[in-house]
């Protein structure tokens, strides 16, 4: 059983989803990423998932596309993303990485995993690597025991989200909106058939994410999802109040999180 995996059937114990929270290495600032990381980890995230920065990051809303600008014109590279997984895996928490398939590719497929596994690292999260495109990287996480995380979309099909769950080891991302990430204030209700059609294909957890923002969100989609993804939210709490406020926001997501 891998630490994301154990994480999950803890919580599953308690009765209660698992918060999983993402952030920009690199922002606000190479130290302050690392700060508000482990804010979070203290306010109650269970998972966190660091983001590498791309320039082109089509799947992300204005709010994380413009932390990532603030992350990239301060010059973090691959390696900064490293560092920050290093310093944030020593709290125990899974830490993943979430990141566009180009930079990983061209950084070296074996190097980045290679590397990520050195420094605590126990997952990736890839939003724009089909499976039909994935046989280097299925090959080399394998070989690191890294965890994958494929993603389902609301218009996924039941064959298509079979075949997603067939190659993912971690656990299945569900987009709980059709479009590009960030905080909404309703949230689709067809995202509780869409975890419903994944739970057939696999005995893996289901997380929902893409516009879950506030404790009411995230304690509905608890009562019928594994886990509850949360990084816009947290990029405006720390725009408003560094990393106490993520903290906080913490605080008042995992409160909501046990099941009826």
């Amino acid at each position: 059983m891998s630490l994301i995996h154990d994480t999950f059937a803890r919580a599953k114990a308690d009765n209660r989803a698992v918060l999983i929270g993402y952030l920009p290495a690199g922002f606000p600032s190479r130290d302050g990423a690392i700060e508000c990381l482990l804010a979070m980890i203290d306010g109650g995230v269970d998972i966190v998932e660091i983001g590498l920065p791309y320039s082109d990051p089509v799947m992300d809303g204005p709010t994380i596309q413009a932390a990532v600008d603030i992350s990239l014109n301060g010059g973090t590279k691959i390696p900064d993303v490293i560092d920050t997984v290093r310093a944030v895996a020593q709290s125990g928490a899974p830490v993943l990485v979430m990141s566009y398939w180009n930079p990983i590719e061209r950084f070296g497929i074996e190097k980045f995993t290679t590397e990520l596994a050195s420094a605590g690292g126990v997952g990736v999260i890839t939003p724009d690597l089909t499976p039909e495109e994935a046989s280097a990287w299925l090959t080399t996480t394998d070989s690191h025991d890294m965890d994958r995380v494929f993603l389902v979309a609301l218009s996924s099909t039941n064959e298509r989200i079979a075949t997603v769950a067939n190659v993912t080891t971690g656990f299945v991302y569900a987009g709980a909106v059709m479009g590009v990430t960030g905080a909404r204030t309703n949230l689709s209700d067809a995202v509780k058939d869409l975890v419903a059609r994944v739970r057939p294909h696999t005995d893996l957890p289901v997380a929902v994410g893409l516009g879950v923002s506030t404790p009411e969100q995230a304690h509905d989609i608890a009562q019928f999802a594994d886990g509850v993804i949360v990084g816009s939210a947290f990029v405006t709490a720390i725009n408003n109040g560094g990393a106490a406020a993520a903290r906080e926001l913490a605080v008042k997501l995992s409160a909501g999180l046990g099941r009826s």
